[in-house]
């Protein structure tokens, strides 16, 4: 008698043994069909065990072993009905979850859509292509209808819930843990998997917030933005505040809104209500005209973008709508020569395989066309009614500012996921080249383009001369509020004392004795110490030098048509401040135009020749030589393994490849008779000495900093599968095979022969891959390419698996030449105090070479190489060469420093960073080598930081943009790699030797014209605004004012406003030629000699002395009160016009006393302010009263013209005043004249400047053969130590040959002390302020 108990178990055995089948897609071998027959019976059961309740003990009563089975049932079933409840009203609520499903579990529709989230009549997905799904999907829907959920209903699993496995011991030790238990009871999980996402049933995903979810022809889930950009700042609703917040985030007009505000109290303000308030309205109007101007092209701009039409298929149908009016999810169609309104996914094109040619000028500034390729998958949608029927969705990361990483999937209903990356985007503001059309479909729009993304302002950099600037305006505010706290006291006092006798001044009500009040007056009326109008004067002053920089004729690049641009204004000056350059190699001081020069194959080097028959590598092929099938290998690696896209002209084939290093490799398998002519998304065509060569690309493993190498598999014509890798010596080395040492010791020997010469190097190896081998890597890899999370590290940890054992086959040496002008531009920068680093990720002796082809590293340097490759050896060789510097007598440091990047990492720990960053600061030069874009900016922040001192970086590719942001001066390159440094950028160029006239000419112009601009504007108000003080005591400190309070409003927005725009635009001290020619003369700038505390307050004295002299001496002359002939008197407005005419006079001539450079611009500034106050004298006298202003200004011309004494005082109070400033200047430029006013000086005279250059020291001249000071010289320059050009030079070269000599006698010697190059023409300039 059988068993009944078996049979059940048999049955459930069964029942699982068919899930299983399903969950690995084995359909084909006929378990799916008994599936289905044994999920039918079980449903059948179960369904007569709750229709018939008689039943359950009937059954128990005969068959006892059959109740796990039916409480499995129960269990499943109720489980699953809560659960599909629950889903069935939360999937069209929320955007429809897309993860990666197991392999052989089907791609479920979403919720959303036309049909429910069911696919279209006709397109259930076939069996070959996902086993088991339609069998899920019947299962599914006969659920839905009622007839009760199968056990084994994959399509209702659990996978929603993320599951996190037990620990292997904990599992074996507890026998009744969850797993065991569902185990048991044969409810299945879908566990996650690392590489894995997680669907449910209904579509719903856990991890929805974390990606983007659009489906194809239907009704997306949630709603997206428009296409509209706008790059404006304002709007007509929000320009009023955004405005005034803008501006009242400065303290400066926060602080005269304050003023402002106080004046418009009763009895408060000496100075009237709108003394402040109409000037700083005026400030304010200036700066509002500027933004609104700005802002009204920007819209211009924004709306001719917008309005581009473009076709969207709707309903079936071609229509031409707007780009503002696309959205995501609009399938649309582009033409050749048309720029892509949005962030694409490529469906098809008119080009076989839907591949496409793109120009992407506009985001990276690569004018050569690259490679776009849709999925094969959508490569057939080439008619309208195809479009139209395509179901499915495509899920892929949110909105983000990279331009090179893109991670999505394209799930088609019924067919199996397909990756979608990078290869398959194509982004706004690129143009469709040589491609007729393409359709697409839209998945970032708008602002969440990654054009728009990446359209963010640079960080905020502000000057150092701004930042001193601020912090004395903080002083002055602090003096300020001293002296109203002085003079109210001072009220308070004078009161008291006065308020019983002076009875009829009526100083006994509360205001008078308020010491509130008082405080209140005397702040409204010393608050012009500050200069309301400095803020937007330098705005304006930098915004035009900005301009006088982009129109520098000498620093436009006509090869390429690009001309200097400034960025940003706000670091004009800065520019003449810098201390130290860190400097990117490759296209900054190199070409970056690569040529093919030699290789090493096989431990041989060869060498292009005229044809491929004359070179001896195609001697050797066809000779058959022991190496040929290397050779061969090698150069097919070449000609194969890149991503260049050839195209066919009249002058032959033309490459375009996305970097110079690609080109000139594909060039040099030409040269040696390997043409690479053809490429399409399957193959690559080569013609291998006149023998036409297939190979069909299987994978491309692209290059990154990270990897360092680029590999391609594919497979040969003789149906091998290989894998060709080509990178850096570093990486491939250490996955050689452990077996392949034949050539691996002379290729070495050669990179470093080619890295002597300056060469760029590259390491060329190959491995044979056995096809059971590579399907099993391209499951993992398709897993990797498939993942929405982590996708970079996973298709790296994919890389790595397969790049290994390999063979090296050779190595290849190109040439990046110098640009034009690098080693002169580089001597001159040294030679002005400027230490330069140099941060490149190219190999050591590369690096090296490189420094010494530039004129960075002399031969009478020494070199300290730090090769080190763990912290405690690094720890000890820094300690060390310190150390060594620390106990050296020497009196320079003529030292290269020569640091790689592992070192670095080491270097730059904690523990270790301050002790490195003193060792760099002590040597003369520093080159970083094999550095990542991080480790760029990590050292550009140690110095700026640990110094202090004024930082720029300057590179040209996107590996220089961190280190450019965190300089204080970035300098970004217009060159091949494309415009994403100089989109960066504070300022660009086109070529390095631009540098040199940007800092040495612009930049010492710029820090000395906003020097003098903003010491000048603190002058002139202490002069004008102090004499209140003084009156002061003549008013018994009641904050009575002596100037009409129109004409203190006035005073510095139109009185003596032009001035400092004329020192701020026109000032110099020397012509550009002279500056270029002596680099030296750009220290003073650099050495914030012009602007610095000290300097400052000495300003600030000078000032209160000039108020001493502008008011005393017309006080002394106004003594008598009778200043006419006819004997009568006047009042104290009388003399306070006086004393405002003498103010304007004295420092509109100051401003010429301090101007070095006349123009007829700065004739006009400075004597037209003084006319100027004359005519407004003229004309506001008789405003009153036809006008209801200056009511006691009436006839005030007349009285002030008519008395001789006002005419006496205007000659004599100005000279008296001035007096002592140009004494001072006398005897500075003769007794104590620096090299700037000695050079200027000869510059007046026309002489020959190398006279200045000669002149003698006034001490430490026999160090350098300089003859003494003879006692009858008439020219005294102090701390001079200068040589003429010629002269200098050839003593600079005999020190080196005698340097040299020494240094090769003896050990290496490491110096302390100030780094100085013994070929370095410098000079130590001690300047003074010129009163």
């Amino acid at each position: 008698m059988a068993d009944p108990g078996k049979n059940e178990r048999d049955r459930i055995a069964g029942t699982r043994s068919s899930s299983s089948s399903q969950e690995r897609g084995n359909a084909r071998n006929g378990n799916g069909q008994n599936s289905r027959q044994r999920q039918q019976q079980q449903q059948l059961e179960t369904d007569r065990s709750r229709t018939h309740p008689a039943a359950a003990p009937a059954q128990a009563t005969v068959d006892v072993w059959s109740l796990p089975g039916r409480a499995q049932t129960w269990i499943t079933n109720s489980v699953r009905w809560l659960r599909r409840e629950a889903m069935r009203r939360t999937a069209t609520t929320g955007p429809t979850g897309m993860g990666i499903a197991n392999e052989g579990d089907g791609d479920r529709p979403p919720p959303g859509g036309e049909d429910g989230g069911r696919p279209p009549p006709g397109r259930i997905p076939p069996a070959e292509h996902e086993p088991s799904t339609d069998e899920n999907l019947q299962t599914a829907s006969s659920s839905r209808i009622g007839e009760g959920a199968s056990v084994v209903d994959r399509s209702e699993t659990d996978a929603s819930i993320p599951h996190r496995s037990l620990p292997g011991s904990l599992r074996a030790v507890s026998r009744f843990s969850f797993r065991y238990l569902m185990d048991k009871t044969g409810i299945k999980r879908n566990t996650r998997k690392h590489d894995e996402d997680i669907t449910s049933s209904a579509g719903f995903d856990a991890e929805d917030g974390e990606r983007r979810v659009i489906i194809l022809n239907g009704t997306q889930p949630v709603k997206y933005c428009n296409n509209r950009i706008t790059t404006a700042k304002y709007n007509i609703i929000s320009f009023l505040p955004s405005f005034l917040f803008e501006q009242f985030r400065r303290y400066s007009n926060c602080f005269f809104l304050l003023i402002a505000l106080l004046q418009q109290i009763p009895d408060v303000s000496p100075t009237g209500r709108y003394t402040t308030l109409v000037p700083l309205m005026f400030i304010l109007s200036v700066s509002a005209i500027k933004e609104i101007i700005e802002d009204v092209k920007r819209h211009r701009a924004d709306n001719e973008i917008n309005h581009r039409p473009i076709e969207r298929l709707e309903n079936g149908t071609w229509s031409t709508v707007r780009w503002s009016e696309l959205t995501v999810g609009d399938i649309i169609k582009v033409t050749i020569n048309t720029f892509f309104p949005a962030d694409l996914i490529i469906l098809s094109s008119s080009e076989p395989q839907a591949m496409c040619f793109i120009e992407t000028a506009n985001l990276d500034g690569e004018t050569n066309l690259k490679i776009r390729q849709g999925v094969t998958a959508t490569a057939g949608l080439l008619e309208t009614k195809d479009l139209t029927m395509v179901q499915g969705r495509i899920e892929c990361e949110l909105p983000n500012r990279h331009l090179y990483e893109f991670n999505g999937v394209l799930r088609e209903y019924g067919k199996q996921s397909v990756p979608l990356g990078n290869d398959q985007v194509l982004q706004r503001g690129a143009m469709l080249r040589n491609t007729a059309w393409v359709f697409a479909v839209v998945v970032y729009s708008g602002q969440e383009t990654k054009l728009m993304k990446n359209s963010t302002s640079a960080p905020l950099k502000r000057s150092t001369v701004d930042k001193l600037t601020n912090t004395q305006i903080l002083m002055l505010f602090m003096i300020l509020i001293s002296l109203c706290i002085t003079s109210g006291l001072c009220n308070l006092f004078w009161t008291r004392e006065h308020s019983e006798t002076d009875w009829y001044l009526g100083l006994s009500d509360f205001k008078s004795m308020s010491l509130g009040y008082n405080l209140l007056t005397f702040f409204i009326l010393y608050n012009n110490l500050i200069p309301i109008s400095l803020q937007v004067t330098l705005e304006l002053v930098r915004f035009l030098q900005a301009i006088f920089i982009n129109y520098d004729i000498e620093m436009y690049y006509e090869p390429s048509d690009t001309p200097a641009m400034a960025r940003t204004s706000n670091l004009n000056e800065e520019l003449g401040m810098v201390k130290y350059i860190f400097s990117d190699k490759t296209g900054t001081l190199t070409q970056n135009v690569m040529a093919f020069k030699k290789c090493s194959i096989a431990g041989h080097v060869y060498i292009p020749q005229r044809t491929p028959e004359e070179s001896l590598l195609v001697q050797n092929i066809l000779g058959r030589h022991e190496t040929a099938e290397v050779i061969e290998e090698f150069l097919v690696l070449l000609s194969v393994c890149h991503t260049v896209i050839p195209e066919r002209g009249d002058e032959g084939i033309i490459y375009h490849a996305a970097s110079p290093d690609e080109r000139a490799l594909v060039e040099g398998a030409h040269f040696f008779g390997y043409v690479f002519d053809t490429r399409t998304p399957e193959y690559v065509e080569i013609n291998a000495l006149g023998q036409r060569r297939r190979y069909q690309v299987l994978n491309v493993l692209e290059f990154t900093s990270a990897r360092k190498r680029m590999s391609l598999i594919v497979r040969t014509p003789e149906g091998k599968i290989k894998l060709f890798c080509k990178g850096a010596d570093s990486v491939i080395y250490e996955r050689l095979s452990a077996h392949d040492r034949q050539y691996r010791d002379r290729t070495l020997q050669h990179l470093e022969e080619f890295a002597s010469e300056g060469l760029r190097t590259l390491c060329l190896a190959v491995a044979d891959i056995q096809p059971d081998v590579y399907e099993e890597w391209r499951n993992t890899y398709h897993k990797a390419a498939t993942a929405l999370q982590y996708r970079e590290r996973k298709l790296e940890d994919a890389a790595d698996l397969i790049e290994i054992n390999l063979r090296l086959l050779g190595a290849t040496a190109i040439e990046d030449r110098l640009q034009d002008g690098v080693p002169e531009t580089i001597a001159a920068l040294l030679d002005a105090g400027i230490f330069i680093w140099v941060l490149t990720g190219d190999k050591q002796e590369t690096a090296i070479n490189i420094g010494y082809s530039c004129k960075l590293i002399s031969h009478a340097m020494d070199i300290i190489i730090l090769n080190e490759e763990s912290l405690d050896a690094t720890r000890d060789v820094i300690l060390r060469h310190f150390g060594e510097f620390k106990s050296s007598t020497a009196n320079d440091t003529n030292v290269a420093l020569v640091i790689d990047g592992t070192t670095l990492k080491y270097a730059l720990s904690c523990d270790l960073r301050g002790d490195f960053q003193e060792l760099c600061l002590l040597c003369r030069v520093v080159i970083c080598c094999r550095v990542s874009p991080m480790q760029k900016a990590e050292v550009v922040e140690m110095v700026t930081q640990s110094t202090k001192a004024v930082t720029l970086a300057i590179g040209d590719g996107a590996n220089d943009v961190a280190m450019i942001q965190k300089a204080n001066v970035g300098i970004g390159i217009s060159g091949v790699e494309g415009l994403q440094a100089a989109c960066a950028s504070d300022y660009s160029i086109a070529q390095f030797r631009f540098l040199q006239r940007l800092l040495l000419v612009h930049g010492a112009w710029n820090y000395a014209r906003i020097s003098k601009l903003i010491l000048y504007s603190f002058y002139k108000n202490v002069c004008l605004y102090v004499i209140e003080l003084w009156f002061a005591l003549y008013s018994g400190w009641s904050g009575q004012i002596l100037f009409e309070r129109w004409t203190i409003g006035l005073y510095n927005v139109v009185f003596t406003a032009m001035p400092p725009f004329a020192m701020g635009l026109f000032e110099k001290f020397c012509t550009a030629e002279t500056m270029l020619k002596y680099p030296m003369l750009y220290k003073p700038s650099q050495n914030a000699k012009f602007f610095n505390v000290k300097v400052f307050w000495i300003w600030i004295f000078n000032a209160l002395l000039h108020s001493v002299f502008l008011f005393w001496l017309p006080m002394a002359a106004y003594t008598s009160d009778a200043i006419w002939k006819d004997g009568k008197t006047n009042d104290y407005l009388m003399m306070g016009n006086m004393v405002y005419t003498y103010v304007i006079v004295t420092v509109c001539l100051k401003a010429g006393l301090i101007t070095n450079s006349w123009t007829w611009l700065t004739h006009v500034a400075i004597w037209g302010s003084i006319v100027l106050w004359f005519v407004f004298v003229l004309i506001y006298s008789h405003c009153f009263p036809t006008l209801n202003i200056g009511s006691n200004f009436p006839g005030m011309d007349i009285m002030l013209l008519s008395t001789p004494v006002f005419y006496l005082g205007l000659v004599l109070v100005p000279i008296t005043t001035l007096l002592i400033d140009v004494i001072c200047k006398l005897i500075h430029n003769t007794v104590f004249k620096t090299l700037t006013e000695a050079v200027r000086e000869t510059e007046i005279r026309r002489n020959d400047l190398a006279e200045v250059m000669n002149e003698p020291r006034s001490s430490g001249s026999k160090e350098f053969g300089h003859p003494a000071v003879q006692p009858d010289s008439s020219l005294r320059i102090e701390h001079l130590d200068l040589e003429d050009d010629s002269v200098g030079q050839h003593r600079s070269r005999q020190r080196q040959v005698e340097g040299g000599r020494r240094a090769s006698d003896k050990t290496r010697r490491v110096a302390a002390g100030s780094a100085l190059s013994a070929s370095s023409t410098t000079s130590t300039i001690t300047t003074t302020l010129h009163m």
